[in-house]
């Protein structure tokens, strides 16, 4: 019934892997999977970590979403299906996805990352379930990323598509901020121009006093939905970052 580490009982992979269902062949390549930096460098004769597994399971995600999405929904847009595909993959997202998982409590971590609260950080926890990803497209395939995938998303989409088109990007952003506490978007209409029946609109929206999106439209209401999605790549894409650099 697990390990003991220090005070903490971790649950085993193999324990993992039955639990979870995961039909792993390699059980070296799940240790792997299940290996965070921080335990490597307390433990020197662990010889790997999950960082290479978790960038190969963030390319296969990318391709496992973007064609689910392109053989369901023919009649979406790139622009939606983009849209959809990052609000699929997002760290909030892979992170609900690992927890449905309780792979917080499967993964092995340094004393000072448990102390910190690791097994319920969410830049950790999408970090770990992209590594799993990686580790099953090594262990049997990307056939058997899309079997175990497709349940996460057939849950997941439901709450991102509202009447078969992907939610407002503004409602998204507002959610984003009320997630880590902050302050509600703020939008502001910086520039009108053309005559009265061809109004074209310029609109920046500003997270925590920082401008981050801008978007430009025949009405307000357009202009502020395309800030706001400017805002979510780059946010998103920020957030990626700093989670590589972790």
């Amino acid at each position: 019934m697990g390990q003991v580490k220090g005070q903490e009982l971790i649950e085993t992979p193999l324990e993992f892997n039955q639990r979870a269902g995961l039909g792993f062949k390699n059980m070296a390549l799940l240790t792997r999977v299940l290996t965070h930096r921080s335990y490597i460098n307390e433990n020197p004769d662990a010889l790997e970590d999950n960082e290479r597994l978790e960038f190969l399971g963030d390319a296969v995600l990318d391709f496992i979403v973007g064609a689910w999405l392109y053989n369901r929904y023919p009649e979406m847009t790139e622009g939606d299906l983009t849209l959809v595909r990052t609000a699929l993959v997002r760290t909030e997202q892979l992170a609900d996805f690992a927890s449905k998982l309780d792979l917080g409590k499967a993964i092995r971590l340094g004393q000072g990352e448990i102390v910190s609260g690791g097994r319920s950080r969410r830049a950790l926890l999408c970090a770990g379930f992209e590594a799993l990803v990686g580790g099953i497209y090594l262990d049997r395939g990307v056939k058997d990323v899309e079997d175990f995938f497709e349940p996460f998303i057939q849950e997941a989409i439901e709450e991102i598509l509202v009447d078969g088109q992907p939610r407002d990007p503004k409602s998204l952003l507002q959610e984003w901020t009320q997630a880590r506490s902050q302050e509600p978007p703020v939008y502001q209409t910086t520039k009108e121009s053309g005559p009265d029946h061809e109004k074209v609109f310029e609109v920046n929206v500003s997270v925590n006093g920082l401008v981050s999106g801008i978007g430009t439209g025949n009405s307000k209401r357009e202009a502020s939905k395309l800030a706001a999605q400017e805002a979510l790549d780059k946010l998103s894409n920020l957030n990626n970052h700093k989670k590589k650099g972790n």
